[in-house]
């Protein structure tokens, strides 16, 4: 077994000198946090190697490659300008990061997307083995884990994505959204960097997708996608060793020569309209106009590493600000000083770390960013826990470092003042706030983020094959049937919504079909056989649909009984005097809730929100359990959530209590029960040990098993029903 990471690029860098290619290790944030992982004799790592490489000469680089533990996917310079270049970066990029009116909704940029995850899938399958563990890294494989999962349904497969997610409203924009989420929903394990993530993808998958979900668990057919926060980090030790070194050393006295009572301001980002570049320049000359005593005492460097600039939003952002800066050296700068030190290109890591050590301040501001690894470099360089950090609400840095200078990156005054506030802070303050700061990037770092999502990916794995065991089809299935057929007094409580028959927009709509008429009565022939079917609907509605048949019915969970051949019976000493206060407080609910309506049955009331818009039916439905418990508890009612519904009923009635109050003076040598909703984990919990209880649905449940969904319960029926014919014959 091994861990297979797939990313879009190698962690390795090509260089082509004199018709030779040469493998320089990449520096990268995955890179380094995965370098651990995919050098070990035991994993490797597949993506593209970063040029377009000749046909003849594939086999060579994939040769010398496979000795890195790398496997190269080679692609085209089309494949490169459609999937990378077009989808990735101009559909994907911009509006993940909310900048929508950059995106170009391409068809051709779409075909080839879709068809380079295929062939990175083609790649993958090449070397994978059944137990291998497969970990996609971001937002270009979007539909790798779907494609994987349908060519191995067994799978283990982590998705981690490095770039924020948006919330719904962005993200249905996409005219290929059920496509990329369904490609998402492959992996077993989906993480982002921050909790907000998570929750615009639950949120966007249970509007757009048929799932359903739990807490942070989306139940999608017979699988349960966990969606996790994993918050990356970084190599600390490298970054707070590498100020120690001679190299590094050097590069601090040049820098600090000459400005030893200067202020210094660092700016480090990749060329990108999300980084929010020209807002910080725009406050830094806010802050020279506002506060002249600054001028000639601070310094911004502002390093931007080149990206994309044959791009036209690219280059035009690039010029931009050559010019915002040019415009505000020429206003402000004096023989000796200028305010901004601007330079675009990249620089060796040994330059970073010294400008890491020697700032007063790191000015790290995106308008939008999934992580911002920066801000923590910086904290892992300071030493001597001094300098502060202004970091941008808006970076998912910024729910761990709580300790830095947050600021909203809109507001240009906001960073202004940030400065001025940082400009001033005493060094005992700085050294308070780094020092906690310095403590959690040491801590969650990114061999931190490596394990913990890998070991997260094993434990959904193991839940998922336990709840595989408890899943009563195959071998379960044999089980029951077996006992069945060895016993000659036998019961079945089954509850009808969501068990017999699958939920209907409309409840009057949910009527018993031929093939549920001819189970009932295949099951009823047999004398040993006694069917009740326990409901939470009014006794007249099971009357007109089952009164015909040879059951028993409990309505209204156990509010009304009825013996096969005899009258319906209420329990004794019910009241419903408290209806009417009630119904009048959920009628005020009904009336804000378009799509909700009220169903009043003899001893209950039920608020029905499956019709009303996703998210607003459980918004309501979690005010009035808020509002309204204690009121129920006084009158003596029990509030139960369902599923889409909410039930005030009399305390002394559910099916438990209605279960237990049939089986009186009975012995049964076999009970099965099968229910979908909460008010059936009381009947799950009343009946003996040796009951074989069955919830539908796979979420946590007192039943010792599961099925699916209403066609998996009446394919276990109809197996007992053969089962008998069998034994009969």
């Amino acid at each position: 077994m091994k861990t297979v990471i797939i990313s879009n690029r190698l962690p390795v860098k090509i260089i082509e000198e004199n018709d030779e290619y040469t493998f320089i290790p990449s520096e990268g944030g995955l890179a380094t946090g995965l370098g651990d992982v995919y050098k070990s004799g035991n994993s490797i790592w597949i993506g593209w190697p970063g040029i377009e490489v000749p046909e003849e000469r594939q086999e060579e680089v994939t040769q010398k490659l496979a000795e890195l533990n790398l496997y190269p996917v080679f692609l085209t310079q089309n494949e490169i300008n459609l999937y990378y270049e077009g989808f990735s970066n101009e559909v994907l990029w911009p509006v993940f990061h909310y900048v929508v009116t950059y995106a170009h909704f391409e068809q051709s940029y779409w075909d080839c997307y879709k068809s380079v995850n295929e062939k990175f899938a083609k790649r993958a399958m090449q070397v994978l083995q059944r137990k291998d563990k497969i970990w996609i890294q971001d937002y270009q494989l979007l539909l790798l884990p779907g494609i994987l999962r349908e060519k191995l349904p067994n799978a283990t497969i982590g998705f981690f994505q490095h770039i924020p997610f948006p919330s719904y409203e962005i993200f249905r924009l996409i005219p290929w959204r059920e496509e990329i989420l369904n490609g998402l929903i492959g992996a077993d394990l989906i993480g982002f960097h921050t909790y907000d993530d998570v929750r615009h993808f639950i949120s966007t998958a249970t509007r757009l997708l048929p799932v359903n979900s739990s807490s942070n668990v989306l139940n999608s057919n017979e699988r349960q996608i966990v969606v996790e926060a994993f918050p990356m980090g970084i190599d600390y030790d490298k970054f707070s060793d590498l100020t120690a070194t001679e190299k590094v050393k050097k590069e601090i006295d040049y820098f600090r020569t000459g400005k030893e009572e200067m202020k210094v301001i660092l700016s480090i980002d990749r060329l990108d309209y999300s980084k929010g570049i020209l807002e910080r320049l725009k406050a830094l000359e806010l802050l020279l106009q506002a506060h002249p005593e600054y001028i000639g005492k601070i310094e911004l460097f502002m390093i931007v590493v080149p990206s994309r600039d044959t791009v036209p939003q690219y280059s035009e952002l690039r010029d931009q600000i050559d010019q915002f800066v040019g415009n505000l050296n020429a206003r402000y700068r004096s023989i000796n000083w200028i305010p901004v030190n601007y330079f675009y290109r990249s620089f060796p890591i040994e330059v970073l770390s010294a400008l890491y050590a020697t700032a007063d301040i790191c000015l790290v501001t995106p308008m939008r960013d999934g992580m911002n690894l920066v801000s923590k470099e910086y904290i892992a360089s300071r030493n001597n826990n001094d300098g502060v950090l202004i970091l941008s609400e808006m970076a998912g840095a910024s729910k761990e470092l709580t300790d830095a200078v947050i600021v909203n990156p809109n507001n240009l005054g906001d960073i202004m003042e940030a400065i001025v506030t940082a400009l001033k802070m005493p060094l005992d303050e700085q050294q308070q706030r780094m020092k906690a700061m310095r403590a959690i990037v040491e801590k969650f770092n990114v061999k931190h983020w490596v394990n913990n999502f890998i070991l997260r990916l094993n434990e959904v794995k193991d839940s998922q094959k336990s709840l595989l065991t408890k899943h009563a089809v195959n071998t379960i299935n044999e089980v029951i049937a077996a006992k069945y057929a060895k016993t000659t007094d036998r019961v079945l409580f089954l509850d009808y919504d969501g068990t017999l028959v699958d939920f209907t927009g409309n409840i009057d709509d949910a009527s018993p079909d031929d093939e549920l008429y001819d189970l009932l009565e295949n099951l009823t022939i047999d004398n040993a056989n006694k069917v009740v079917i326990i409901s939470g609907r009014r006794h007249e509605t099971l009357e007109q649909w089952f009164g015909h048949l040879k059951v028993d019915l409990i309505a209204e969970h156990g509010a009304w009984q009825k013996s096969y051949g005899e009258k319906w019976n209420s329990l004794p000493l019910l009241t419903d005097q408290w209806k009417q206060e009630i119904k009048t407080l959920l009628d005020t609910y009904t009336d804000r809730t378009p799509g909700s309506f009220i169903e009043e049955k003899s001893y209950s009331l039920v608020w029905h929100y499956r019709k009303a818009e996703e998210g607003l039916g459980d918004l309501r439905a979690n005010e009035i359990i808020s509002h309204m418990k204690i009121l129920a508890a006084d009158k003596g009612l029990q509030l139960m959530p369902g599923n889409k519904v909410i039930e005030f009923k009399n305390m002394e009635v559910n099916k438990g209590k209605a279960a237990l109050n049939w089986l009186y003076d009975k012995n049964p040598d076999f009970i099965l029960a099968l229910g979908d909703d909460h008010t059936d984990e009381d009947i799950f919990r009343a009946l003996p040990d040796d009951a074989f209880t069955i919830k539908v649905g796979n979420n946590i449940s007192e039943a010792k098993y599961y099925l699916n969904d209403f066609k998996e319960v009446r394919k276990l029926l109809w197996s007992l029903v053969k089962e008998e014919f069998v034994e009969r014959g």
